[in-house]
């Protein structure tokens, strides 16, 4: 066969056949099959949820092979997807191959990778993913967060997205998206590992080469993880300074406050894991108040269909229209950007891939803090309700945590009111509210009347004590020269939507005997996740909210899970800030002593 029929032949070929040059790279040839996928290399398809120019960009610095299967967009059918490197003209190419798999016989099943999935299919990789998402995002006083992840329509290309944002202190946030090679629940898993990982490393050394440098090394020893996508960027939340690093991940969207907007320049770097000790090239940014940087998985390029120029385009236009709406800006709306972004990329036909979406937005002005002067009588609890209520709302936080704030205020003051100038005129009482830099909330009530402790048997003063310590992460009563109660708490963003949570019973029982000199919680059976709950409730119940010596009898329990042993640090700790000390009765050699021994806890309690 002569140069002019081969190449005739590959003209018709069924595959798709690209010949690339880099750097770049350019495209010297491609077939007929090619140029209606895209002849352009920036119009390369997405196969699997990987865009084919990263792999492309990938071997041309790697020069070793790379072999994908996954399938087309719009739930195209299954493809195989072979890159091999050449050399042309003394310079480094690619000789790219997109193989369709063999038709199906008449009559025959699609493949799994062909079909919707169905509802238990969709289920189990829904509660896969889910389970490697962040239950909630840090929430600053300078920097709102959303987060949203929709699964691809094909259950063969659903469950390798994910994204997270850890607080590293000093008021700076560590932002992360990646995206896996493989799809379905084992991609979930894969993932699962990788996020937990970059917490690790982030928090050990957040710098984003030494962040990668630790994930390659990881992926490296972790066959499924290798090929993984990441982009990875630490932000300072004061200043807007902003320094990322990608493996084989698209470029984030920055919108300015004015309404511009630019892709941030990456340098393409391989995937992880595929070439160990490749440098990683970080770049610097600025977040200006006002601006939002949106980062997104490759199902929100390709969600529009091909090329990928069009969901570049697409997800620029979605993402401004977005952010033009002042009202989208204002409070609680803001914890909804993501969602509102992905909705504006779905189209009828359906996701070819999971589309994972973290939005990180600079507010144009800081929340200033709240100071409250009013007079300790009843009838000054409404306003404090009311201006609380809009403070804590500017901050963007949730109803259901700002409820919670605000009862356990309200319980404080109304004791302030009650009790701090019996028998005298009312006096004054001060409410105060501030967020530091990493978004921890305190919230102080401040009276210049006689402190009173609460008497040990029950009573309605003891009673708001304990709902006070449940609705916050932390509580100090001081007593002296007036009252002072300080509320802690750190504010969290939930998710656009919350993962559904399987419910389940108890084997446990847990209860208190107030006979003695002191309260005794005893429990018996096993204290799984849901049990563990109730313990904390009858533990804080029998200490008025941590402000009574009680005991803890765990003779009886069988089961004592990790649920447990945070309860149980919970209440030491709050013990130890009250001046007493937690007494827990576990006998020697058994499991639940053990455990108790292996956490550390003989440090913060008494075992007997």
């Amino acid at each position: 066969m002569g140069p002019a029929a081969l190449v005739a032949a590959l003209e018709d070929a069924p595959s798709a056949l690209w010949f690339l040059a880099g750097p770049g790279p350019r495209t010297l040839w491609a077939n007929a099959r090619a140029r209606a996928l895209g002849p352009d290399p920036a119009d390369l398809p997405v196969v699997g949820g990987r865009a084919v120019a990263d792999l492309v960009a990938a071997v041309l610095d790697s020069g070793r092979p790379e072999t994908l299967t996954g399938v087309l967009p719009g739930d195209g059918p299954p493809v195989t997807v072979a890159l091999r490197p050449l050399v042309t003209g003394g310079r480094p190419g690619v000789v790219l191959v997109v193989e369709e798999s063999p038709a199906r016989p008449a009559g025959a099943p699609a493949p799994a990778g062909h079909r919707p999935a169905t509802p238990a299919e969709q289920d189990v990789v829904g509660q896969a993913q889910h389970s490697l998402l962040p239950p909630s995002l840090p929430l600053l006083p300078d920097v709102r967060l959303s987060g949203s992840y929709h699964p691809a329509s094909s259950v063969r290309s659903a469950g390798g997205d994910w994204y997270d944002a850890v607080s590293l202190g000093h008021g700076r946030l560590a932002l992360v998206i990646g995206d896996a090679v493989g799809h379905g629940v084992p991609a979930a898993a894969a993932m699962s590992r990788l996020r937990g990982a970059l917490r690790s490393s982030a928090l050990r050394d957040p710098a984003p080469a030494a962040v990668l440098a630790a994930l390659d090394d990881f992926a490296v020893q972790m066959e499924d993880v290798q090929g993984a996508s990441v982009f990875y960027a630490v932000l300072d939340a004061a200043t807007g300074a902003l320094t990322y690093a990608a493996a084989g991940h698209p470029a984030p969207l920055l919108v300015h406050a004015d309404g511009r907007t630019a892709y941030l320049p990456v340098t393409a770097r391989p995937p992880l894991g595929t070439l160990r000790g490749a440098p990683t090239p970080v770049a610097r940014a600025e977040l200006e108040r006002g601006a939002t940087l949106v980062l997104y998985s490759d199902g929100a390029v390709t969600a529009t269909g091909p090329p990928p120029a069009q969901g570049l385009s697409r997800l620029t236009e979605v993402a401004r229209a977005a952010l033009a709406d002042p009202a989208a800006l204002d409070g609680e709306a803001v914890a909804g950007l993501a969602g509102v972004i992905v909705g504006g990329l779905l189209t009828p036909d359906g996701r070819p891939d999971d589309i994972a979406v973290l939005v990180t937005h600079r507010r144009a002005h800081s929340v200033e803090p709240l100071q409250l002067d009013l007079l300790a009588i009843p009838s000054s609890l409404p306003a404090v309700r009311r201006r609380l209520s809009a403070w804590l709302t500017a901050l963007g936080m949730g109803e259901e945590d700002r409820v919670g704030v605000m009862v356990a205020v309200g319980e404080a003051c109304a004791n302030a009111a009650e009790h701090a100038y019996r028998d005298t005129e009312p006096g004054p009482v001060q409410v105060t509210a501030a967020v530091d830099v990493d978004g921890m909330l305190t919230v102080t009530v401040r009276d210049e009347g006689t402190w009173r402790p609460p008497d040990r048997d029950p009573g309605d003063r003891g009673r708001g004590l304990l709902i006070m310590r449940q609705l916050v992460d932390g509580m100090v009563v001081q007593g002296e020269h007036g009252t002072t109660v300080t509320l802690r708490t750190r504010l969290r963003q939930s998710p656009d939507e919350e993962p559904e949570h399987l419910a389940g019973g108890t084997g446990a029982s847990v209860v208190v005997d107030r006979t003695g000199s002191s309260p005794v919680v005893h429990a018996t059976g096993d204290v799984d996740m849901v049990s563990a709950e109730q313990l904390r409730i009858r533990l804080l119940e029998a200490s008025h909210g941590g402000t009574v010596r009680v005991e803890l009898d765990l003779t009886g329990v069988t089961l004592f899970s990790s649920a447990a042993v945070r309860v149980v640090l919970a209440v030491a700790a709050i013990a130890e800030a009250e001046g007493w000390r937690l007494v827990v009765h576990a006998p020697d050699g058994g499991v639940t002593r053990h455990i108790l021994l292996v956490s550390g806890l003989e440090r913060l309690v008494e075992l007997r």
